[in-house]
């Protein structure tokens, strides 16, 4: 296996992990900058406030783009699979 090829089957590795858990993360770190921003102006310092909306923000994501991330994962393995003939020559 040559160099190349292996830092292109890295490089799409990562490339997906980021495709898989950047709109979860992004979500909750939306929403916990909304929440930290409303604690602030209401002073309100409660640390459980925070989970609630963060645990739903997540869920709706997962909802709205499940399909699409269960694409992009089964995508990767099945080439990743049909190649590994090819990588192991």
């Amino acid at each position: 296996m040559a160099p190349e090829e292996v830092m292109n089957l890295s490089y799409q590795g990562m490339r997906v992990a980021l495709f898989l858990a950047g709109p979860v993360l992004l979500s909750a770190l939306i929403t916990g900058l909304l929440i930290s921003l409303f604690q602030a102006a209401t002073q309100i310092n409660e640390m459980t406030l925070t989970f609630i909306p963060k645990v739903l923000a997540i869920f709706a994501v997962l909802v709205l783009a499940g399909p699409w991330l269960l694409q992009v994962i089964t995508t990767f393995t099945r080439k990743l699979f049909t190649e590994i003939p090819l990588i192991a020559a």
